[in-house]
């Protein structure tokens, strides 16, 4: 139980901002390279689609959700990370998806 206690007090000194925060970062960097804009040297980058607009689609859910309880300046740039990612999934898409049918827009409303 020593390391289940340890962790436990951890945890408990971290402010939830920060949890929150780590959760975004880590959605945004797995969407990102999803999304193609990381590159692999055999191919020249990552790409799947499918799965970002799941990642974004999520991103889009805890921003949403988190933005009152954070704080206005956390909040923005967290707005800001995933409009950002919006933009770059729509950019990579062969075919614009319809109004309001683009990862996260349920939460967010039109991206553009």
């Amino acid at each position: 139980m020593g390391i289940a206690s340890d962790a436990a007090r951890d945890i408990a000194d971290v402010a939830a901002v920060e949890i929150i925060s780590s959760a975004a970062v880590h959605l945004m960097s797995a969407a990102a390279v999803k999304i193609g804009l990381a590159e692999d040297e055999a191919t020249g980058h990552y790409q799947d689609l499918d799965e970002a607009r799941k990642l974004i689609a999520s991103l889009a859910g805890l921003v949403t959700a988190a933005s009152p309880e954070v704080g206005n300046e956390h909040a923005r740039s967290l707005r800001d990370g995933l409009r950002t990612l919006q933009l770059a999934f729509a950019e990579a898409l062969p075919f614009p998806d319809e109004p309001g049918r683009a990862p996260g827009e349920k939460w967010t409303g039109r991206v553009s």
